[in-house]
């Protein structure tokens, strides 16, 4: 993808969605950025007919709502998995690679080391099963031009997210009390689309990746780095257990992506999550 190429984004308007298109559009390809509105991804024929003529289509469009996805799974199927086939289907016919955003939600989150890239899927909350499900029919419907590329704990400029939270709390009561016993990869969505892009001009056209930041904190130890790089005192981050609080929908309590998938492309994996939040909260954005 050394060339200018048509890119075709759907869910355009959301946070990720939006710096795909500022990615893509900084490395001079010709963005068509769709949102809910303009698409809806569960018309197979308006997909088809919205995919034509591009070469690569980022399908950011997703049913994100965790909890409310335990009592409206069915919903949440049809976007996650359904919307996901009728983009597949019609990348197929348009010759063009798709690039389905997953989650780490896929895995049982009970692992003691990183989840490989073809770990088994073992998801535990509705939500999860629908994106696995999104992931069988996308590699099904156009096994030789799909990417499923897993992301987790994003936060970015464009959206509500837990670093914005954070920092409006903090400045409001000086204290936080933030669980420490779920272990992630916070991940900023401009790091996230500028890998994409990344992995697009290395001619890669299928297989599975795992788009997060590199090493691992708990929510507790990401808290503790905002506040810290709001010149902050960490000591008043309390830790906690997930037990505090409870959720319809069961959180993976480990969910570290390996990242050997992107040495096998010849690609380095995205950078530290620590100095993307630095790099991140430097500019200002989250208040």
């Amino acid at each position: 993808m050394s060339r200018p190429r048509r890119v075709l984004i759907t869910g355009a308007r959301g946070m990720l969605g939006t710096d795909l298109r500022l990615a893509a559009e900084r490395a001079g390809h010709h963005v068509t950025a769709l949102d809910r509105g303009a698409l809806d991804i569960l018309d197979a024929a308006a997909c088809r007919d919205a995919v034509a003529g591009h070469d690569v289509v980022l399908n950011a469009a997703a049913y994100t709502r965790v909890d409310d996805a335990e009592t409206h799974e069915a919903e949440a199927m049809a976007v996650n998995a359904e919307g996901a086939e009728n983009l597949a289907r019609a990348s197929r016919t348009a010759g063009a690679v798709l690039v389905q955003y997953s989650t780490d939600y896929v895995f049982a989150g009970d692992a003691t080391e990183p989840y490989a890239e073809d770990a088994p899927l073992a998801p535990v909350s509705a939500y999860g099963r629908t994106k696995a499900e999104g992931e069988r029919r996308v590699r099904a419907a156009h096994p030789d031009g799909s990417i499923v590329l897993r992301t987790a704990w994003l936060y970015g400029e464009h959206g509500p997210n837990f670093v914005r939270t954070m920092v409006r709390l903090y400045r409001e009561y000086g204290t936080l009390t933030v669980v420490d016993d779920q272990h992630g990869q916070p991940t900023w969505t401009r790091d996230l689309a500028e890998q994409t892009v990344r992995m697009l001009s290395a001619g890669v056209r299928s297989g599975t990746l795992h788009g997060t930041a590199s090493g691992a904190t708990t929510w507790h130890g990401f808290a503790c780095a905002i506040v810290e790089n709001l010149g902050g005192d960490t000591a008043t981050v309390e830790p906690t257990d997930s037990a505090r609080f409870q959720r319809p929908a069961q959180r993976p309590a480990h969910s570290v992506l390996g990242h050997d998938g992107w040495r096998r492309i010849g690609l380095e994996p995205m950078r530290p999550w620590r100095e993307a939040l630095y790099e991140a909260m430097a500019e200002g954005v989250f208040g």
